[in-house]
């Protein structure tokens, strides 16, 4: 017969009430451990257009201009961080950068012009997402050593604001040179070349990637030796690590996840007020969708405020078109769809002809993905439509939406800078369709004009005019179902300090000017 030794199980579990009661130290203080939900898809800045890949690329790279932050806070604003100056000719069509000497690539050479000039003239070249922010006809110049001019046929209204996000960031001319057939864009797309604070030591595809400090950087020493983005599907096991020290950030935890650890309180829940946005694509270029008034009845039939409260705890706020509150030229009178299961039937019954079915993808990259899918597949199931949920990778998923072979997507969307160019232009410009931004395919050559209009004039109070007008039309023809707004939320161990939120760089962390107590 076995006997129970009760004092030492008291004991034990005393200790174990103890371990539960703060995280552990596991991450020395000199590393930071992040887990994301999916390896990045290319760390190549001229391609890659997703911010899961920018937690690697922005603390790699340095580009002219970047945010400021003020009193702990991220700001729409710009400062130079390779510029230390600029200046615009009158009709903005000109540019001139001063390069601060002394930066340095990861091996050891200098960063100047040429490497500017090298930069973007790639980055045309390749012409993937990244690219479209940028005119096509600029054209980029190398003064002197430490000189770039860029200079636009059209003025391009946003432009200072473009050099501040991912695709501007200066890429070691030396990569060319050693990858001369493809000017090192399958290198790039695993590895970095960048003058940032960290490079990429190595990648365990599917396990983590290892930062390390660029030795030869200019600015003033990080404090971790390491930075390790661990790859953890399960969102749980993301919150376990967390809590128990083996992780120090913890993104794209669920609502419910975060609301326990928020009870918890042995780690810090940040809230930021956020411009990121959650919407369906629906695909106007192919039938069935390229029909305005089944799209409308789509739009009535989803039921967003119980997405809002249900799925995001109250944690958001529906959508009232493309340009979402907090950045000009947001419209507070636009028209905004609701549940409104009559008026979807009467549209559907407009129809010549019903689909049989429709497809609709998403993936594990946002957890709260699938509870959307299930209940738009619901929403819609309500007004006699048959919804084909199909989970895919997240990498699968986007080729397909790249290519439109599909009806139906869920998408999440942040700017990358301050102007709602970065909504209106991306989403609906008929030059855009597919992965750049376009989603949904969508043409419209009246909307192509206002949307061509606005970004040549410097007058923001003209070119919310013109983005207003475009959005009117857009919203009327249900080109996306305009889901809601959410609240940016990350999970962090309370040791971590530092950390600086920037509403156009969500899933991108400051981890140059981050430290451990």
């Amino acid at each position: 017969m076995n006997t129970i030794n009760y004092a030492a199980l008291a004991t034990g579990i005393m200790l174990s009430l103890t371990t539960l009661g703060t995280v552990q130290a596991a991450v020395p203080k000199d590393m930071l451990a992040i887990g994301k939900a999916a390896d990045p898809q290319t760390l190549d800045p001229a391609v890659t257009i997703d911010n899961n890949d920018w937690t690697v690329t922005y603390p790699a790279y340095q580009r002219l201009v970047q945010y400021k932050a003020e009193n702990g806070k991220g700001s729409t604003e710009v400062e130079g961080e390779l510029a230390a100056s600029w200046s615009a000719s009158d009709d903005r069509r000109e540019w001139t950068f001063k390069l601060k000497p002394g930066n340095r690539f990861d091996d050891g050479s200098e960063v100047t012009a040429d490497a500017v000039k090298w930069s973007f003239e790639r980055l045309l070249k390749i012409g993937q997402g990244p690219s479209e922010a940028f005119p096509k006809d600029m054209q980029v110049t190398a003064v002197d050593p430490l000189t770039v001019k860029f200079t636009l046929k059209t003025p391009f209204a946003p432009f200072l604001y473009t050099l501040a996000n991912d695709g501007a960031g200066i890429v070691n001319p030396a990569i060319a040179k050693a990858n001369p057939a493809d000017e090192g864009k399958a290198w790039l797309a695993n590895h970095t070349a960048g003058s940032g604070a960290y490079r990429l030591e190595r990648w365990q595809k599917g396990q983590q990637l290892i930062l390390v400090p660029n030795p030869h950087y200019a600015g003033p020493k990080p404090a971790f030796k390491r930075v390790a983005v661990k790859i953890i599907g399960e969102s749980a096991t993301r919150r376990l690590q967390l809590t128990r020290g083996d992780l120090d950030i913890a993104e794209s935890l669920p609502i419910d996840q975060l609301a326990a650890l928020k009870s918890e309180n042995r780690v810090t829940v940040a809230d930021y007020p956020s411009l990121r946005v959650t919407y369906l694509y629906l695909n106007n270029g192919k039938a069935p969708l390229n029909q305005v008034d089944l799209r409308r009845a789509i739009s009535y039939a989803v039921d967003y405020q119980g997405m809002v409260k249900g799925i995001l705890g109250g944690n958001g706020k529906q959508m009232r078109g493309p340009i979402p509150e907090g950045m000009w030229g947001y419209d507070a009178n636009a028209q905004q769809y609701s549940l409104d299961v009559d008026k979807a039937k009467t549209l559907l019954s407009h129809l010549p002809e019903k689909p049989a079915s429709l497809s609709l993808l998403y993936s594990v990259n946002d957890p709260n993905w699938e509870a959307i899918a299930l209940s738009v597949q619901a929403n819609l199931a309500a007004i006699g439509l048959n919804v084909k949920l199909e989970k895919l990778a997240n990498a699968t998923m986007r080729d397909r939406i790249g290519q439109g072979n599909y009806d139906i997507a869920i998408g999440n969307w942040s700017p990358d800078f301050a102007d709602p160019y970065m909504f209106m232009n991306y989403w609906f410009e008929s030059d855009k369709k597919g992965l750049p931004g376009n989603r949904a395919f969508y043409s419209n050559p009246q909307v192509d004009a206002l949307l061509r209009k606005a970004v040549s004039v410097a007058d923001q109070t003209v070119r919310t005019g013109d983005y207003q007008a475009a959005q009117k039309i857009v919203i009327d023809q249900a080109a996306y179902v305009y889901l809601f707004q959410k609240n940016y939320q990350v999970a962090i161990n309370k040791q971590v300090q530092g950390f600086v939120f920037n509403p156009m760089l969500e899933q991108v962390f400051n981890v140059a000017t981050m430290s451990k107590q």
